[in-house]
């Protein structure tokens, strides 16, 4: 299943990455809705540089008999320009059609089903005939695991085969012979991103402002209390022993106690 994006209220609102989770039809409405808006018309190219991203995208002219059957068939989606000028634009999602397609962002919004059939026109090479780039853009989004084994014994009752596909995951198998390799993956969990704020302030100045000790906090949690010093000066090495001397040092001057 296709990882959930927050609905869009604005075609403003796109970007790279959730321009994959988007319809046509979507864009569309929101499109018609939003040209009406103040300043919109600065906006247009830059949205429609995003939209390239992900799907086919084109200029008519409504006025030729010829392109408005091409692309007012039901195959495209159109709109129209705040400029009446500058005509109409149709649009179109891309088709995945080759694991080269692949990228960090559409990856996320296609199914395992769809990334076995990818791998499966790659050639028939199974795992390892794709390159290292295309592995580290699927595995951002599948769990990808395989096996390879003589093709009587991969479907034995409580193998991997059987675990695997109980656990969610599905397959392509790919002939080597007398052998077979079995490529399993299943859509990973979408993760949210974790944030690190930091409590320290700062000044206008670009300063840090210390933070004050709370008298009242318990001892141990003021800063520094219960560490342990690691100060190698002289004096923070300087002992009651060494003040007074050891006993070695009293038999070597005669047991005399020379201040």
């Amino acid at each position: 299943m296709a990882k959930k994006e927050p609905k869009l209220e604005s075609v403003l609102d796109l970007n790279s990455s959730n321009v994959w989770s988007v319809e046509a039809s979507e864009i569309a409405k929101m499109w018609e809705e939003d040209k009406y808006e103040e300043d919109f018309h600065v906006s247009e190219d830059k949205i429609l540089n995003i939209i390239r991203l992900c799907f086919e995208v084109v200029h008519y002219n409504q006025d030729d008999v010829r392109e408005k059957a091409k692309y007012e068939n039901g195959e495209w989606t159109v709109f129209s320009h705040v400029d009446a000028k500058r005509g109409f634009v149709a649009i179109r999602k891309k088709d995945i059609k080759r694991i080269s397609d692949l990228s960090y962002e559409n990856v996320k919004y296609i199914s395992a089903s769809l990334l076995l059939e990818l791998i499966d026109r790659n050639f028939g090479g199974g795992w390892d005939s794709i390159q290292l780039s295309v592995k580290d853009i699927i595995e951002s989004a599948f769990e990808i695991t395989t096996t390879t084994l003589p093709t009587s014994r991969l479907h034995s009752a409580g193998g991997t085969y059987e675990r695997k596909l109980a656990d969610g995951f599905e397959v392509l198998e790919v002939a080597k012979g007398n052998w077979t390799e079995a490529i399993f993956a299943k859509k990973k969990d979408p993760v949210a991103k974790l944030r690190y704020q930091s409590d320290a302030r700062y000044d206008e100045d670009g300063n840090l402002i210390s933070t004050p000790i709370d008298d009242d906090a318990p001892l141990g949690d003021a800063p520094g209390i219960d560490d342990e010093v690691e100060d190698d000066t002289y004096y923070s090495s300087y002992s009651a022993e060494a003040a007074s001397g050891s006993e070695e040092d009293d038999e070597e001057y005669g047991g005399l106690n020379i201040e």
